[in-house]
């Protein structure tokens, strides 16, 4: 039985993955934050760790907890929505300090063991952002798209010791506490003169075309790490799927 690491599973793509690799006879490892013991269903193949991505301790000692790692998805991270111009930077230092530091730390932690051992997969989830920019996620989108270009260098650095990086890029997801898991109020970004342009997208993020579930997204991940051809990137949802064939 191989073992996958997948941070941020205390809800969302991230717990959906988790259960998605366990039903399928995989060790998993789920990390959170805070750990419940009750995310997921009880089985010897599962672990819940905690993990905090953006502390180099918490993160050694997932690290050394778990053993040896085959896959590692870099799931955690955190959203922000509104103007920039009012978007606080000590929030925008939070926000790569998470989705664009953390995932790097991460994979720096476990390229070691998977160089050494000439075997491994890192799977780093970002967005359909990432194809298609959206007005008031500035900030996240471009901690998104830095792991974008990270990941693709790091898939030509590390093919030469048989290791694979891949890209996970979920669409919008209703579900998903994009903005609610944050310091940061949401109306507190959206200053008086934006609030017309403001309006007709938060209508539309409440009533979305098309959207993305958690099990796109857990699928997706699944799809990656089978995967042994060259390629990058899964988007993973129908919307996500619509601006990947548009891009």
């Amino acid at each position: 039985m191989k073992t996958i690491l997948i941070t941020g599973c205390s809800s969302g793509y991230g717990l959906e993955t988790a259960r998605h690799f366990l039903a399928r006879q995989w060790n998993v490892v789920a990390t959170m934050r805070t750990p419940r013991q009750d995310a997921l269903p009880r089985s010897d193949a599962l672990r819940i760790l905690p993990l905090d991505v953006t502390d180099e301790g918490s993160i050694a000692d997932a690290i050394e907890a778990t053993g040896p790692i085959d896959v590692l998805v870099n799931n955690a991270g955190i959203g922000v929505v509104g103007a920039f111009e009012a978007t606080p930077m000590a929030h925008i230092r939070k926000v790569f300090e998470t989705n664009t530091l953390g995932v790097m730390a991460m994979t720096q932690a476990v390229i070691p063991q998977m160089r050494e051992r000439r075997s491994g997969m890192i799977v780093n989830v970002t967005s359909s952002a990432t194809l298609a920019p959206m007005p008031l996620a500035a900030a996240y989108t471009a901690s998104k798209q830095a792991i974008e270009g990270f990941t693709g260098s790091l898939a030509h650095e590390l093919q030469h010791f048989n290791v694979r990086a891949k890209l996970v890029e979920p669409g919008y997801a209703p579900t998903t506490r994009f903005a609610q898991n944050t310091s940061v109020r949401v109306e507190d970004l959206i200053p008086q003169a934006y609030a017309d342009f403001a309006a007709p997208i938060f209508q539309a993020f409440a009533q979305p075309a098309a959207t993305t579930k958690e099990t796109d997204v857990a699928e997706a991940v699944w799809n990656a790490v089978h995967d042994t051809t060259g390629r990058l990137r899964f988007p993973a949802g129908a919307d996500a799927l619509a601006l990947f064939h548009a891009a």
